[in-house]
């Protein structure tokens, strides 16, 4: 596997990951009331959550720059990136992760077992509906990408990182309650 396989393998990881864990948060907060019986469990979903959203946020302000200065009217246009054209709509397109942690915010901040329910179904749809098709949309554009200089400066990722990242995945699914699984959204393909 070479390095722009390893890194695009490990965004695809990261992006079912986040919606796995946002599907069971859902199923757990979005059915009844779960009160505080399943603390642990809100508290390693949300750090990961948060986590990996704040990364894929940070990654797109690096892809908009990374546009900024590809465009043709840019000085640093004698930069080319090769950037495929349909990168600049996609990243404009809704379902950012900031959009994606003000709903995981408003779920979290309910005032009434019903307003949660509500709120933890609204951002799992957002992130099923939303939030991972435009992800996966973005990544298939950015593979077009020659230049393995600008996968590594827009993804940030290295072995720390993708050891943190499952180290963060296996604390939530270590505290899974009874009959809750990481499931709802597909595996990874292989590079």
């Amino acid at each position: 596997m070479n390095e722009s396989e390893i890194i695009r393998a490990q965004l695809a990881t990261e992006r079912v990951h986040a919606a796995q864990v946002a599907n069971a948060c859902a199923s757990v907060y979005g059915a009844a009331d779960a009160g505080e019986a399943h603390a642990p469990f809100r508290d390693a979903s949300v750090e990961y959550l948060v986590w990996v959203l704040s990364r894929f946020e940070q990654r797109d302000q690096l892809l908009a720059e990374l546009i900024e200065h590809s465009a043709p009217d840019s000085a640093h246009s004698a930069e080319q990136t090769d950037l495929p054209a349909e990168l600049a709509t996609l990243s404009a397109r809704a379902g950012t992760s900031r959009q994606a942690l003000t709903r995981l915010e408003a779920a979290l901040a309910a005032a009434s077992p019903q307003m949660a329910r509500a709120a933890w179904q609204a951002f799992a749809q957002f992130f099923n509906a939303v939030w991972c098709p435009r992800r996966a949309a973005i990544e298939s554009q950015f593979a077009r990408l020659p230049r393995i200089a600008g996968w590594r400066a827009v993804c940030a990722v290295d072995a720390d990182s993708i050891l943190e990242e499952r180290a963060r995945y296996a604390r939530v699914a270590a505290q899974l309650p009874p009959g809750i699984t990481l499931v709802g959204a597909t595996q990874p393909r292989a590079p």
